[in-house]
């Protein structure tokens, strides 16, 4: 605990035209990975729209690691079905945090991330100050599948007593 520089609160939104698994649905969910850390959203079932509105929390040690999404589809009696992955790096949004910005305008844009070959951006993602936080909206368009997006926020929270950044 004594390397913990903070936590990552990632919002798991919505996903966007998933694949289809199931004979004409799927019952998806997303697994957050990063190094060791490793956290998944609930089941939505009979939709490739999915709302989840589900709130994961990494502990941050290294931010230099990329955060890893998967979809899955849910199984009863067989292995649950990829429906993708996508990854992304942290390190913006860490320095944009680090910035320590206060009494700026609620909703002032701080930076702006093009999706490119390097990342998984299915468009530009912004981060923003909003309501005396740090925030960033990331839509990100999944791999190694037909199709499907993941809409998700970044938040980070500081931790009394942590290394910080």
């Amino acid at each position: 605990m004594e390397n913990l520089m903070g936590l990552l609160r990632i919002h798991v939104i919505r996903g966007v035209n998933l694949a289809v698994r199931d004979v004409c649905s799927s019952d998806p969910y997303v697994v957050v990975k990063m190094g060791k850390q490793k956290l998944k959203t609930r089941v939505i079932k009979k939709n490739i729209n999915p709302e989840w509105n589900d709130d994961l929390t990494l502990s941050i040690v290294d931010p230099k690691l990329p955060v890893l999404i998967r979809v899955y589809d849910k199984d009863t009696f067989s292995l649950d079905d990829k429906m993708g992955d996508a990854e992304f790096d942290i390190s913006q949004f860490i320095e944009v945090v680090k910035m320590r910005l206060d009494n700026l305008p609620s909703g002032t844009i701080i930076r702006k991330i093009q999706p490119s070959r390097e990342n998984c951006l299915a468009e530009e993602s912004c981060i923003v100050w909003a309501n005396g936080k740090v925030v960033q909206n990331v839509f990100l368009r999944l791999k190694h599948v037909e199709t499907g997006e993941v809409e998700l926020q970044l938040e980070w929270i500081d931790i009394p007593g942590s290394r910080g950044l």
